[in-house]
């Protein structure tokens, strides 16, 4: 039986264009964002990052760190007060969405809870973390095969 290896990158990013923000609701800002970076696929109907999101955003305004219970339970009022299906919601499916966000560098880990990083302003963490840490770590390493292809 021949063993067949899989590729698997040691770093992703998706960046999408949108149009301009133009709206003040907070979830459709969210989910545009999570759609602009990758965490959500366009027609995804499993979109509970978004809410995940939102709840870390929310606390982050009164600098609170929250456990993964607390975010999905918070998730769950955001969810139910937009009449959303309570579609993945799942505990062990909290924590992956969790992961996905830190391994971005939007979220951090202290004190045995998440929060925003350093619970920054997003647009300073995508500069300062995802775009000068991350993007460019994997653009060099595209280069890498570039100019090993001359």
């Amino acid at each position: 039986m021949v063993k067949i290896s899989r590729d698997i990158p040691l770093a992703e990013l998706t960046l999408r264009r949108y149009e301009k923000p133009y709206t003040t609701n907070k979830r459709e800002l969210t989910r545009k964002l999570c759609l602009s970076i990758g965490l959500l696929q366009p027609g995804d109907s499993r979109d509970v990052i978004v809410d995940i999101l939102q709840v870390l955003l929310n606390a982050k305004k009164s600098k609170k760190i929250l456990t993964s219970e607390e975010i999905k339970d918070l998730a769950i009022k955001l969810r139910r007060k937009s009449n959303m299906p309570l579609k993945g919601i799942a505990s062990s499916n909290v924590r992956r969405q969790l992961k996905r966000l830190k391994d971005i560098y939007l979220i951090e880990t202290r004190q045995n809870g998440y929060r925003i990083t350093e619970f920054e302003n997003l647009s300073i963490i995508f500069d300062k973390r995802i775009k000068e840490v991350y993007l460019n770590s994997i653009m060099e390493r595209v280069k890498e095969y570039f100019d090993v292809m001359k």
